[in-house]
Parts: structure tokens; sequence; C-alpha cells
């Protein structure tokens, strides 16, 4: 068995792929070797029609305390022993971005069941997702400041659209927790729920999109993501064109003829 399997728990049950980080003495900080099995498993769950919607959860108090740096490739330096430029930027790039990224581009709805404390680029993590769902005991925590860092894992590109430029600012510039009830309330997490019914409110929401239309909600999460840059003309045009792909689908077709039935529809993920 590999390690990594052992770090990356994944089972795939009722067409729902979960992903589950598994260190809980690291209170779940990635390291970057999990970080590339979340990216391929987000990449499978894109690509194979057997999963319809992902789960990313952890065990233990943390839900992810953020980026593990003790694996990640050691500083270069020049003659002079100057910190080679351009190295940062190229890590962040190809680290905590790809994750980040994956998520937001991965064509199955993805629900973040947060157990536990989500800080730095866990938060982001989670908040990349679809869906939010926060045990009462989980807290996110935009911890960067506090090391004299600024947030990467696209931490700047998100919270401003989920909460605004004043609150994300907030977040940002004091770096306090901040409790689940709370992160409800400032529009961070979609639900927030006792941390014995997490599990079972995650599988629920799962298992709905994934007996859902899944090219339908593909589309959606394009056009909904893509909003958030686009002008309205380029908006409507791309509306327009999902409703066009859509319509090609067999689940599209199927929704239609259930409604003209007057019957419940069965969708295949077609």
């Amino acid at each position: 068995m590999d390690p990594l399997d052992s770090l990356v728990l994944h089972a795939t049950d009722n067409g729902v792929s979960w992903i589950t980080l598994n260190r809980p003495e690291a209170m779940n900080a990635v390291t970057w070797d999990q970080r590339e099995r979340i990216i391929a498993l987000l990449g499978e769950a894109s690509a194979g029609p057997a999963v319809r919607a992902v789960v990313i959860t952890a065990t233990g108090r943390g839900f992810c305390a953020g980026a593990d740096l003790r694996g990640a490739p050691t500083a270069r330096t020049d003659a002079d022993g100057e910190r080679v430029t351009g190295d940062v930027a190229r890590t962040i790039r190809q680290g905590a971005q790809r994750l980040v990224t994956a998520v937001l581009d991965c064509e199955k709805p993805v629900i973040a069941a947060v157990n536990g404390t989500a800080a730095g680029l866990g938060a982001h993590l989670a908040l990349a997702c679809d869906l939010v769902l926060a045990a009462e005991s989980a807290r996110f925590i935009e911890v960067f400041v506090r090391r004299g860092l600024v947030p990467d894992g696209g931490g700047a590109y998100l919270l401003p659209r989920l909460v605004g430029p004043q609150r994300a600012k907030e977040l940002m510039f004091f770096g306090d927790a901040l409790a689940a009830a709370d992160a409800e309330r400032m529009g961070l997490v979609n639900r927030v729920v006792a941390d014995t019914e997490l599990a079972a409110t995650a599988k629920e929401w799962a298992e709905r999109l994934a007996a859902g239309p899944t090219r339908a909600l593909a589309l959606t999460k394009h056009l909904v993501n893509a909003s958030l840059d686009a002008d309205r003309t380029t908006a409507l045009a791309a509306e327009a064109w999902a409703q066009e792909i859509n319509m090609s689908t067999r689940d599209a077709n199927e929704g239609v003829a259930s409604f003209v039935e007057r019957r419940t529809p069965k969708y295949r993920g077609l």
C-alpha cells in the first residue's frame, strides 16, 4: 500500500468521491505529496463518469492547518548567496494556487465538510469549494498576517467575492479566528451543523447532487464562477451557449420529458 494512501483517504460511494485528509497529528497541514494526490483525485472526478459529486473533509480536530512547509523545496541561492528571484512566485503558482484552482475547475460540484480549524491555505481550500458545510467547532483563520506573510492560495481573489472587500480586509489584516456561526452570518459558510451531524449532512447533500443532472451542474458552476470576472454581455453570451451545449445531453432531454409526463426525472449524469 502506498503510504500516501493513508494520508489522503479516498473512496467512491453512490457517485460521490470522498477525499479525506488524514494527518490529524499535524492538524492536516498539507504536504506537497498530499497536494498532488488531491489535485489528481479532483482531475479524476472531473473525467470519471462514475463520480458525480465530491466531498473534501478531514479527520481529527483540524480540517487543514495550511501548507506543511517542511517538505517544500529548499530555496535556491545564487553565487552570492542571494535568493533566486522568481522562485517564491513559481512555488506559489505550482503549489497553493494549483490546489485551489483544481477545486474551482473541477467539473463536478465540490462540498467542503469542515470538521475543525481551517487556517491559511486550509481556509482557502474550503472556500474554493462550491458549498461549505461547517461543524459547530470549526474555525476559519486568515493566519498569514500572524507570520508577516501575504495571503496565498487565491485568498485575495476568493474572499472579496464572498464577503466584499471591507470584510475581506478585516479578516486578512487582523488574522483573528472566525467561529463557524460568524462565518455563516458573513456568507462564507452555507450551513453550520452539530459536529456529530457533519458527515451525515455532507453525505445527504453530496448524494442529492450526485443524483442530479451532472453536466447541467458543471455548466452552472462554470457560469457562476466566470460571471464574477465578466461583463454583462459576456456573461449572457456564455449563458446562451451553456444552454445550447446542455440541451444536447440526455439529462436535459430527460428533465423536459419528465416535466411533460409529470413524473420524477431519472438523471444519469450524461
